[in-house]
């Protein structure tokens, strides 16, 4: 009987530079197509991948005639390299890891450590420490999962259209953690010391009404209602060249309430908290 395997050793990284490790050592190819098949395995871990689903995200519309034939090289290509950080007597454990099911593929690694996965979770803690009222681990729980990114999401892979939208759904998370995370703060009473960030987020997002909103209630807390009034100017003015639109109710209401001088702004009034 040859050697379990444990899948505790297989280390998943998404984060930023993508990397699949077993045992200590890299399984993950230097080839585009390869790399893509093997991401796309370690993202959905634990389930069967359709061929078809393999195929889409490696040829898009435009699936070869030996398209069959090459992902089954590609397979084996990626068997070869577990099986090379696997001890020698483990024979037929490379297929036990990556395993042929019925129209797909699988890789057993549903105890893996994962990046993506821990992310998951401290924005979950966050998320519940922060809807019981404790902002401060709130703070620590979203900061810590925004640690773990170490750039754009499969920043180094040649993305096809599936891993394409996992991407995006990464990155679409990341930023409701972020924003979380600035509201954990704002309740800590750090909002003059979020300006920095909040400025620099809506000059990369200028049409990001929440964060736009966080930073006219910064701009309002800490004695600046003119430069509150300036960001929602700016807002406005992106909206309207880019789209023909004016911006929500509620931030027409928020730009109101600046102009009044209303002390002490609320953060839920304006659908932020």
């Amino acid at each position: 009987m040859d050697e379990a395997i444990d899948d505790r050793s297989v280390c998943i990284r998404v984060l930023g530079p993508t990397s699949v490790t077993l045992r200590g050592r890299s399984i993950t190819p230097t080839a585009p197509k390869p790399r893509q098949l093997l991401l796309l395995l370690a993202l959905r871990r634990g389930q069967v991948v359709p061929v078809s689903t393999l195929m889409e995200e490696i040829w898009g519309d435009d699936i070869p005639r030996t398209g069959t034939t090459t992902l089954q090289t590609y397979v084996v290509q990626l068997r070869r390299l577990i099986a090379d950080s696997l001890p020698v007597q483990s024979q037929r454990a490379a297929k036990e890891l990556l395993a042929t099911r019925l129209n797909g593929y699988q890789l057993m690694a549903t105890s893996s450590s994962f990046d993506l996965r821990e992310f998951e979770r401290l924005a979950a803690d966050g998320d519940t420490a922060l809807n019981l009222g404790d902002a401060a681990g709130a703070s620590r729980y979203l900061g810590q999962a925004l640690d773990l990114w170490r750039g754009p999401a499969l920043m180094d892979v040649s993305v096809g259209r599936v891993l394409a939208i996992e991407a995006i759904g990464m990155e679409e998370a990341r930023m409701r953690v972020l924003e979380r995370r600035i509201l954990a703060d704002f309740h800590l009473g750090k909002h003059a010391a979020l300006i920095p960030e909040l400025r620099m987020l809506v000059e990369q997002n200028p049409m990001h009404e929440n964060f736009c909103a966080l930073l006219m209630i910064a701009f309002q807390r800490s004695g600046a209602a003119w430069r509150a009034l300036e960001v929602f100017r700016n807002l406005r003015k992106n909206l309207v060249e880019e789209f023909g639109v004016e911006p929500s109710g509620r931030l027409q209401e928020l730009h109101q309430a600046v102009l009044a001088n209303t002390p002490e702004l609320s953060l839920r009034e304006y659908g932020l908290a």
